[in-house]
């Protein structure tokens, strides 16, 4: 993501310049040139390194320099760069001088970039690039990031007081990635110092530290005077110069904690915290929010996109009385749906209901499919049961005269006389539910008679009630055309008059966002990439797709399931016109707010702004972070975000964001994200088919208990709902229990030396 500027190659190289493109760049050299150079900044700036006359002139005026120089620009009205010499006191002040004068207009925004010269090694024409010279090459990192800071002066002037200092860490986070330091790295590893890898949330006090430790070192090197003299030195300038009491380890740690707590609430054991996201069903089932928040949810997510205010509102109902109940603290998160592009819905199918015990591979009967009974609005079952069916019944008085091993007999939608036998009876909370197995293929419809079978002949009777409709979808296969219409009157329409097109699938997409932004040619995926398609041909109305991946049998695509073009120009607001009446919703109702699909600071400004309209000075913000353009100006949206006094986070949207990222970089990219957010003390909610197969098939795979384990960095761990939810809550609490995620605690054993070495 950032590019930089080696400290070894541009010094020794530094008369080989040229117009740079690298983000982030800064050169470092004690060979000044006639010729300006420009790089660009990772905070979008210009970089202009002067000319050797510049700071010869500098020279020249001022006796007694400081003991580092820097050469930059500031911006003038036409937004372009104008030489300036600016050099650092022991102090640590910048003192920035245009032609030769102070230049205190605060309407002029100085501009990062760097040139640090050491004037007590002036002499050497390699000062940063001897693999020797450690210390040195240290220094001027510290001075760089400093710089920075200075620099940017008037952008974090404007952040919120309580993000003063996270803001200032990570402009100096961003400072060290300009440059290329991979030598660096390696010659303070020789010596078992410092692991620039790890000092994100603290880089000023660790550069420092190291520096401390360095100058120790050397000063041990010593003999006689010359360590006494040197030790005056340290005592009065070293220590000082390099201490920074805003910046030190603990108070960054201190305010990283802090973040954390103030958006997402303190972490229960020192574990990250767990997320997990219902729907509809934690109202159908009246005891689902109680078992989620006793096996260890910490915060419920609601996502906006789904449901309406009156669904959310019980939900928000039920987590606030069995949080309370329980006595254990949970958050509410809601989603605002964003500009997310996703298929409309389909023409519901019939209310049939198959039933379906597992055979073997010669058709024997290996376990009976298990069917829970109960009256009709009596809800979900209990979570520890898991039938493969459920079915309602219009009668109290038949479900009354069930008992224990009856049989209950009925004719299925094709005439087929089936059973089903009773093997347990459960006390729920409209009387009592029963479990029961069937042992033969069934097809149940809403209006099927049940009959319980008695000794000699049927007696009383119920009817089935309540079948939800079969899911509708299209079976996609490669080679296929596929059909986007804007609604389901278009579908029709198109249907009709388009003869060429007949039998083709259809589909719905309401949004105009994506008929306005596609061209023939450009890539789309469907369902978080399980299907991938090539647009063929687009119109006002429709689309047309030809699929290049699908499984070998086709692969369903059915409503409200995700469409990504991650190549096309998409043109939307951050926030929109349903996010912005969602708003008022969430604001009154949850403690924090996700805004999807942030690509850029407008769309920080857009959200601040509502914010601010809404006097929502107390609703956390999290940003998800799921396109290209959120990854490469996620600095920047954090420090305009930072603005604002509101609790602050960053969810690594992983579904959308692999799309449109690409698989394989999916993993570099989560690093990054983790990364910055570390330096910027901002709390990271990790998501996306965390634990997915333990969550949908009771079995975890290998590569989701290792992925748990990368997740346990961030400050929590979003869970998505499914059927086997609560054992996916429970595995993730153990795990994380079992190991923090900064200390790593693996068993060490004694060695037991082989007999046979004696």
């Amino acid at each position: 993501m950032f590019g930089g500027a080696s400290l070894r190659s541009v010094t020794n190289h530094a008369s080989n310049y040229g117009p740079y493109t690298t983000k982030g760049a800064v050169l470092a050299s004690s060979n000044l040139h006639d010729k300006p150079l420009y790089m660009s900044c990772g905070l979008d700036a210009k970089i202009l390194v002067a000319s050797c006359k510049i700071f010869q002139a500098q020279r020249r005026r001022k006796q007694l320099l400081p003991l580092t120089s820097i050469v930059s620009a500031i911006q003038n009205g036409n937004d372009e760069p104008e030489s300036t010499v600016g050099a650092y006191a022991d102090d640590q002040s910048v003192i920035i001088l245009k032609n030769g004068r102070n230049s205190n207009d605060p309407g002029k925004e100085a501009v990062a970039s760097s040139l640090y010269l050491s004037e007590d090694r002036l002499q050497n024409a390699q000062v940063l690039g001897n693999q020797g010279n450690l210390l040195d090459k240290l220094k001027a990192v510290h001075m760089h990031a400093l710089a920075m800071e200075q620099w940017n002066a008037c952008r974090l002037k404007l952040c919120h007081g309580r993000y003063a200092t996270s803001a200032a860490n990570l402009i100096h986070y961003l400072a060290l990635r300009s440059l290329d330091v991979n030598q660096l790295k390696d010659d303070l590893s020789l010596v078992g110092l410092l692991n620039l890898e790890t000092i994100n949330p603290y880089v000023i006090a660790s550069l420092s530290a190291g520096i401390h430790m360095l100058e120790n070192l050397k000063s041990t090197s010593l003999d006689g005077d010359e360590r006494v003299k040197l030790k005056g030195i340290s005592k009065d300038k070293s220590s000082n110069k390099y201490t920074n009491s805003k910046f030190t380890i603990g108070m960054m740690k201190n305010r990283a904690n802090s973040n954390r707590d103030f958006l997402l609430g303190p972490p229960q054991d020192e574990k990250a915290h767990i997320m997990v996201t219902v729907g509809e069903e934690a109202v159908a089932n009246e005891t689902f929010i109680n078992d989620i928040i006793k096996t260890g949810a910490t915060i419920i997510r609601i996502n906006c996109a789904h449901g309406d205010p009156s669904v959310w509102s019980e939900i928000i109902r039920r987590v606030k009385v069995n949080s309370q109940m329980l006595e254990k603290p949970c958050r509410i998160l809601m989603d605002l749906a964003g500009p997310k592009l996703r298929t409309g819905k389909m023409k519901a199918g019939p209310c049939v209901m198959k039933i379906s015990p597992k055979k073997s591979a010669i058709g024997n009967v290996v376990n009976s499919a298990q069917v829970w009974l109960a009256l009709e609005g009596a809800g979900q079952p209990p979570a520890h049961v898991s039938p493969d069916a459920v079915v309602y019944v219009d009668s109290q008085e038949f479900l009354t005269k069930l008992g224990f091993g009856d049989t209950v007999t009925f004719s299925d939608t094709r005439e087929k006389q089936r059973s089903l036998k009773i093997i347990k009876e459960f006390p729920i909370f409209t009387g009592a539910g029963f479990m029961a197995e069937c042992t033969k293929t069934a097809y149940v419809q809403t209006g099927t008679e049940l009959y319980i079978k008695g000794n000699k002949k049927k007696s009383l009777s119920g009817f089935v009630v309540d079948v939800p409709p079969t899911e509708s979808f299209v079976r996609l296969k490669v080679g296929d055309l596929l059909v986007i219409t804007r609604d389901s009157s278009n579908e029709q329409q198109q249907s009709k008059s388009t003869s060429s097109m007949a039998g083709t699938p259809r589909i719905t997409c309401s949004s105009g966002y994506l008929f306005d932004s596609v061209k023939p040619g450009e890539p789309i995926a469907f369902d978080d990439g399980k299907i991938w398609g090539v647009i063929k041909g687009t119109s006002i109305s429709e689309i047309v797709v030809s699929i290049t991946y699908a499984g070998p049998r086709g692969t369903k695509l059915g409503p409200e399931k995700s469409i990504n073009i991650p190549e096309s120009k998409i043109q939307y607001e951050g926030l929109t016109s349903k996010d912005i009446m969602d708003l008022d919703f969430v604001g009154t109702n949850a403690d924090i707010v996700g805004i999807s699909f942030v690509r850029d600071v407008h769309d920080i400004v857009v959200l601040r702004q509502e914010l601010e309209k809404r006097k929502l000075k107390h609703l956390g913000v999290v940003l998800k972070i799921e396109t290209k353009d959120g990854v490469q100006n996620l600095p920047m949206m954090l420090l305009e975000a930072m603005k604002l006094p509101n609790p602050l986070g960053v969810m690594i949207a992983r579904g959308d964001l692999a799309v449109e990222c690409g698989w394989e970089m999916m993993a570099d990219i989560q690093e990054q994200i983790l990364s910055i957010c570390s330096a910027a003390h901002v709390p990271v909610i990790w998501a996306t088919q965390v634990l997915e197969s333990l969550v949908k098939t009771g079995v975890p795979t290998r590569a989701e208990i290792t992925d748990v384990a990368c997740g346990r960095r961030a400050s929590c761990i979003m869970l998505n709902k499914g059927k086997h939810i609560l054992e996916a809550i429970a595995t993730l609490d153990t795990m994380l229990k079992n190991s923090s995620s900064t200390k790593v605690k693996p068993e060490v054993r004694p060695l037991v030396l082989s007999n046979h070495l004696f």
